[in-house]
């Protein structure tokens, strides 16, 4: 049987399984979602730098840093038994096919305006959809 080869992302997720491991960094194993957040707030302001100056070098650099950030947000989550990277995966995947009926879709646009106004309004329909779903559990959690 031929094996299949190592993807550079199953590698990445091996490298933070081993970072967060019984062996693994003392530092990343104590972070948190909220000790990340300053962290993550200078990489995008550096990563908006790069996009500014078109300075291409480091804005793959600066993609990486934000790279560095999902994932270790994501193995966080994992840890705590919320959600795993391949559920941030799923979740974006079935956003992105939501948001571009005129792609996944039979929706038929004419301009870039079209498909901006159906992404918006899909949107807020999603959020109302968001609110009636908490506002259902937690009336469900009361009785």
């Amino acid at each position: 049987m031929k094996k299949h080869p190592t993807t550079k992302f199953t590698e990445l997720k091996g490298v933070f399984k081993k970072l967060h491991g019984p062996r693994g960094c003392m530092w990343d194993r104590e972070q948190t979602h909220r000790s990340l957040v300053p962290h993550l707030k200078e990489e995008v302001g550096e990563f908006i730098a790069t996009v500014g100056k078109r300075d291409y070098a480091h804005t793959k650099e600066e993609l990486g840093d934000l790279l560095l950030h999902v994932m270790f947000n994501a193995r966080i989550a994992s840890k705590n038994k919320k959600f795993t990277i391949e559920d941030v995966i799923d979740g974006l995947i079935r956003k992105l096919k939501r948001r571009h009926p005129h792609v996944f879709g039979k929706t038929k646009v004419s301009s870039t305006r079209d498909i901006i106004k159906n992404w918006n309004d899909i949107k807020k329909i999603e959020k109302q959809r968001k609110k009636r779903r908490a506002f259902a559990q937690k009336r469900a959690q009361k009785t």
